[in-house]
């Protein structure tokens, strides 16, 4: 990438697949994109642009790359694919460009603790902000990268959801829980279910999550 192509970048402000940030001395949260976008449909970031778009570079980019590669290759679970390129600044400054494509081998998971990967969290991307991944949005993931026919009864749970979002845009696991008079637990299985037989869609929200049938944007 070239100075005039990264520039046009910039312009086109962040997005679902472009992030800025400044500086790298808070590498958990870049971390935290790399998962998000590779959870998702993959992404760019860019470091050494600010939030207002302006192109600022990086003074000691070589170290800056170091330090994150190594904060990638030490808290992301499983290993994700990314490249690294470097855009020089005419006042000798270099911006860092991480691409990060959709990753196959999804959830991926920032583990703070390498010695204790219990201790995990999943993100996703959202318009312009990566949020940390529900229960059921990470065995949605799980279930994508399984790839097998999913096969579900219609039965009188189903209906009454089905009925719900007729009268109204979406659900979340909660409230169906309460329409349909059974478990959260049993909710929330139902849920990912249908959404992996492509009869609802998933929209992940920091506070709930919401569903929708598939036709619904």
């Amino acid at each position: 990438m070239d100075y005039r192509a990264l520039r046009d970048l910039v312009r086109q402000g962040e997005g679902s697949n472009l992030e800025f940030k400044l500086k790298s001395n808070h590498p958990e949260r870049i971390i935290r994109e790399v998962v998000a976008f590779a959870n998702t449909d993959g992404g760019t970031l860019l470091i050494g642009i600010g939030d207002d778009k302006t192109i600022q570079g990086l003074k000691y980019a070589d170290e800056d790359e170091y330090l994150l590669t190594r904060a990638i290759e030490k808290y992301c679970y499983p290993a994700i694919d990314y490249t690294i390129d470097r855009v020089t600044l005419a006042c000798e400054r270099d911006v860092l460009v991480i691409h990060v494509p959709r990753s196959e081998n999804r959830p991926h998971y920032v583990i703070p603790d390498p010695t204790n990967q219990e201790i995990k969290k999943a993100y996703v991307r959202v318009d312009d902000k990566s949020i940390q991944a529900s229960k059921e949005v990470r065995e949605i993931l799980k279930g994508e990268k399984a790839s097998r026919n999913i096969r579900f009864s219609y039965g009188d749970k189903e209906q009454k959801l089905m009925k719900h979002l007729g009268e109204h845009n979406s659900i979340t696991v909660d409230l169906f829980a309460s329409v349909a008079g059974i478990s959260r637990k049993i909710a929330s299985r139902t849920l990912v279910l249908l959404v992996l037989a492509n009869v609802l869609q998933v929209h992940p929200n920091e506070m709930m999550d919401r569903y929708t049938s598939r036709a619904e944007c």
